[in-house]
Formats: structure tokens, C-alpha cells, sequence
């Protein structure tokens, strides 16, 4: 059976020409972008067989099965990028002067990590909307209830709004309405969630004008709407904080990676990693 073996060789005079430290720039700046290119490679794949990353708030995305498919396909992601980036960091840099087979060791752990933190910081600058919408978690929920395009709670207002079957509409006027309404709820749930008795007594006057129906009918419809909407939006918080773990562990999973990684291409540029029969 071949099990590899780390073998001590003596250390090598050789000097890396125009090196002023033990940290080989170059080589972690290629693993790096390796790395982050073959991340955007394998996510733009993974969303294209169905694992979105970037809309944890659809109904697809509240599912566990969905959750849990998405954080492994992260982890596996962050393990294969990182790897190659590593290696290419451990493989490329140079060899280092009267420097011993543990500072070796150190010194291309270090570089493995340094690849993967860049990979990272390049990845988060290229796919800043994504890590916003993965992490931002519930304040980015709240913030797309606002606007004309009230995102999360479309079908609750527009649940809470509707009339009579054949009834003549002005679009115009049904639109404002809408946004009115989600304003309200968007102020609302920024500040905790709680509707004042005000607030419930207006959105009631507007569903009994909007809708044809009496104030009391229409105070029922606005409270059954506001537990229909708390409701959609812990369950938009939960997947966001479920999706945000999953990516801080495929975030250590890869530095562990590119840290193997780099330890073993260095090995293989020294010459000191071999396999023994």
C-alpha cells in the first residue's frame, strides 16, 4: 500500500533571487485567483443545476432540503477552490536559503492561508450582491418589503387589498394603495414588528374602502395579514442565518484545504514529499 511520507531531506543552499522575506507574493496571488475564478466557476454552476445562492427568500429557499443541499454544495465548493489554490501557492514559490524543514512546514501553511484570504477578499469583491443577500439575513428581508416592489409580502397585500370578483378597479389608484401599504409595513416590522393601534385602524379604513367590505370584516382581514407576514419573515430570517453558517463553515473548511494544499505543493517543489513502498 503507498502512504505518503514527509521525508527530512538536508536543507539546500539555494536563494531566491530578488526575495527580501519568507512570503513569495507572487505565489499567492496566482493561487488566489485561481482559487476565486474556480469558486465564480463552480457557482455559477451550482445555481444553474438549481442551488441559488442568491435568493434566500423564495418559497424553494425555505425549504430544509434546500438549505442543507446548498450548504454542502458550499462546502465542496470552498474545499476543491481552495485546494488548487493552495497548491498552486505552495508549488509556485520559490525555495527558501538555510531555512529548516519545520519553518518549510510553517512557511507553506502560511502561504496556503494567505492564497485562500485573498481568493476570499477577491470573491467578496466580485460577488458583493450575493454575500449582501446571504448574509445580510434579516435586515436585508426588512429592506426589500419597502418600494414599489414590496418583494416578500406581495401576495399578503395583495390578499389584503382585494375586492369583489368583476369589480371596476382604477390602476392607478390600486397602485398607490399598494405602496401605502407596504410602507406601513415596512415601518412597521423596522421597528420591531409591533403595528400601533393607529396604524391598524388606517390599513382597516383602506382594505374596507379598497376591498367593499365592513370596517370589522376589514380589521379581521388586516390581523390575519399581519401574522401571515410576521410569519413569512421569520421564516426568511431563519434561512438566512441557516445559509450564513453554512457559509462560515465552508469558509474554514476552505482555509483548512488551502492549507493542506500549500504543504503538500511545497513539498513537491522541494522534493520532499515522496511515496514509500
Amino acid at each position: 500500500m503507498l502512504t505518503p511520507a514527509r521525508v527530512e531531506l538536508p536543507v539546500i543552499e539555494e536563494t531566491v533571487v530578488g526575495a527580501s522575506s519568507a512570503v513569495s507574493w507572487p505565489a499567492i496571488l496566482a493561487g488566489g485567483a485561481a482559487a476565486a475564478a474556480i469558486s465564480i466557476v463552480l457557482l455559477a454552476f451550482g445555481a444553474g443545476v438549481g442551488f441559488s445562492a442568491v435568493s434566500p427568500w423564495s418559497d424553494v429557499a425555505s425549504t430544509t432540503a434546500f438549505r442543507v443541499s446548498t450548504g454542502l454544495y458550499f462546502i465542496v465548493m470552498a474545499m476543491l477552490a481552495s485546494s488548487v489554490g493552495g497548491y498552486l501557492a505552495g508549488r509556485l514559490r520559490g525555495r527558501w536559503r538555510g531555512v529548516t524543514p519545520r519553518e518549510v512546514f510553517f512557511r507553506d501553511t502560511a502561504h496556503g492561508l494567505l492564497a485562500w484570504a485573498f481568493a476570499t477578499l477577491l470573491s467578496a469583491a466580485v460577488l458583493g450582491s450575493a454575500a449582501n443577500n446571504i448574509v445580510g439575513g434579516a435586515a436585508s428581508a426588512v429592506s426589500r418589503i419597502a418600494g414599489q416592489s414590496p418583494g416578500l409580502l406581495n401576495g399578503t397585500i395583495e390578499t389584503l387589498l382585494r375586492g369583489e370578483p368583476g369589480a371596476t378597479r382604477d390602476v392607478a389608484a390600486a397602485t398607490a394603495t399598494r405602496n401605502e401599504v407596504g410602507q406601513i409595513f415596512a415601518t412597521s416590522f423596522q421597528s420591531g414588528g409591533d403595528f400601533s393601534a393607529a396604524d391598524r385602524g388606517y390599513l382597516a379604513q383602506m382594505v374596507a374602502a379598497r376591498a367593499g367590505i365592513s370596517q370589522a370584516q376589514a380589521e379581521e382581514r388586516v390581523s390575519a395579514a399581519i401574522d401571515q407576514a410576521k410569519t413569512a419573515i421569520d421564516k426568511a430570517r431563519k434561512a438566512a442565518a441557516q445559509l450564513a453558517l453554512w457559509l462560515t463553515a465552508s469558509l474554514l473548511v476552505g482555509a483548512f484545504s488551502a492549507s493542506l494544499a500549500a504543504i503538500e505543493g511545497g513539498g513537491l517543489r522541494d522534493g520532499t514529499w515522496h511515496y514509500q513502498v
